[in-house]
């Protein structure tokens, strides 16, 4: 609890990791490691038949990954350590720690993958010209490889968030890379990126072709790509679900739509198939039959891979819950092993900053009175707004990574939905609070003492009758806290 915590109450902490994080990866499985080796192959081939066409088209398909993957890609990949570091600076951390090496040679292969790209794009032209054809065709290659290499290293990272296995006795680089999750989700997330790759560039093919026999001949080798990775991507899959610890499997009914609709787990699982028989069907009628394939068709596989693809990393993000890194940090930033600190001396007694409370939090409803039916007093009024701050202090800290107030996945939402909107009965409270990850396994156990539960009590009450929105730091500033002097020992007069 060393840093001041940043903090979007409408939008909350996670929808906005969520949203640059969905948005890079479908970018990256489907512009950049998928689409590479598929570009180079189209111009292989093209070589080979001594046919331009393929080539132009290539160039195309190309042009449109370079030009979103160097921009929104790029922004995006910068985007997510920019907001993981704001939102759970603990959680980054302890994974630089880790990762240290593997990310520092990532970056490395990443910069690689950069210059590839630029020069790929930008000497095809001129190395056709010239006839060095087949040293572009190996640059296409290495450019396809180097993506590939991105992936599989940032992919171990994604595993052992989900379950360090040896790691967490023996913790060292290699324990962490070759976790239990890291070949089953790698094996699932490269033929799936080759996939979408396939889907994507029939999709481009209509727009940048003419309706011929070589528009029909170009929708036959890529419906054929994305046919043929499909079963791999399947056996992948169902290899990745059952490497899936069984806990987190019990996570899953919930994180593919929302608690309240976790019955509706199996509907789901069968819109997903269908998602996948429409991508199968619009793959085999561009091998069998590609004139009777329209533009607007292929919107519909274009939106279900997309779909997919977004749906499965909210999933991977909420299963691993209450953790974000699997028995080592809970979802809070807390580590599991300091919990019995925490819960002895209190989370405020080791929190380095306070998050004041505007005037418009401070505010107390007009007519509150005591329990007696009192009006309160100034100095009850002031006694309250103290554990207030109290409260939104162990609320900032315990809570705020995962829920907002009254925005997305507000805490004020949640106990409506349990309780009501009548009047909250404050022990009833305070009980699920002190037992919420036995009723809620996904949710961590409380990290402070029975004197924070009963102020973070008080201000999830305070939200119910203020609905002003929760400032973070970047709002409202922080105070450092002065820790407490300790007490000196009594010292024996010297004889």
């Amino acid at each position: 609890m060393d840093f001041p915590i940043f903090h979007l109450d409408l939008l909350g902490n996670r929808a906005l990791i969520a949203i640059i994080a969905v948005l890079h990866v479908i970018i990256n499985h489907g512009l950049a490691v998928g689409m590479m080796p598929l570009v180079a192959a189209m111009e292989w081939y093209g070589h080979k038949k001594k046919d331009p066409r393929w080539d132009n088209l290539a160039y195309k398909i190309l042009f449109v990954c370079f030009i979103i993957t160097t921009t929104v890609g790029a922004l995006t990949g910068v985007g997510i350590w920019f907001s993981a570091s704001l939102v759970n600076p603990y959680g980054i951390a302890s994974l630089i720690r880790v990762f240290f090496w593997g990310w520092f040679i990532e970056w490395i292969v990443f910069i690689t993958e950069v210059c590839l790209i630029l020069a790929y794009t930008l000497t095809w032209k001129k190395w056709t010209e010239q006839g060095r054809k087949k040293e572009h065709i190996m640059l296409g290659f290495a450019l396809a490889f180097f993506s590939w290499v991105t992936m599989a290293i940032i992919v171990s990272i994604l595993g052992f968030m989900m379950d360090p296995g040896n790691w967490l006795t023996d913790p060292s680089l290699w324990n962490g890379f070759t976790n239990p999750i890291y070949l089953p989700q790698l094996s699932f997330r490269t033929p799936l990126s080759l996939m979408q790759a396939g889907i994507i560039a029939i999709f481009l093919t209509l727009f940048f072709t003419h309706r011929d026999s070589f528009r029909y001949e170009a929708l036959r080798g890529l419906g054929l790509w994305a046919l043929c990775f499909t079963p791999f991507m399947l056996l992948g899959g169902w290899w990745y679900y059952s490497a899936v610890p069984e806990t987190m499997q019990e996570n899953l009914s919930v994180s593919l739509l929302t608690l309240e609709f976790a019955e509706w787990h199996d509907k789901l699982l069968y819109i997903i198939v269908a998602m996948l028989v429409i991508v199968l069907i619009v793959a085999q009628m561009a091998i069998f039959r590609p004139r009777y394939l329209p533009k607007w068709i292929l919107v519909i596989p274009l939106l279900a891979v997309i779909w997919t693809t977004g749906h499965f990393e909210r999933v991977r993000e909420f299963i691993r819950k209450p953790y974000i890194i699997g028995k080592y940090m809970y979802a809070n930033g807390m580590r599991v092993e300091d919990y019995p600190l925490l819960q002895r001396d209190g989370i405020l007694a080791h929190a380095t900053y306070s998050h004041p409370l505007t005037e418009e939090e401070k505010a107390i409803p007009q007519g509150k009175t005591t329990p007696a039916g009192k009006p309160l007093t100034e100095q009850e009024i002031a006694e309250l707004q103290g554990h207030l701050q109290h409260g939104k202090d162990v609320f900032m800290n315990a809570c705020s990574r995962c829920h907002t107030g009254h925005g997305v996945n507000s805490v004020n939402q949640h106990l409506r939905r349990m309780y009501g909107d009548g009047p909250w009965d404050k022990e009833s409270v305070k009980s699920y609070m002190e037992n919420m990850h036995g009723a809620q396994p996904f949710m961590p156990p409380f990290p402070g003492n029975a004197k924070e539960l009963d102020y973070l009590t008080e201000y999830l009450f305070h939200l119910e009758e203020n609905k002003t929105k929760i400032k973070g730091a970047q709002t409202s500033g922080v105070t450092v806290n002065t820790p407490a002097p300790k007490e000196t020992p009594a010292r024996e007069d010297a004889q």
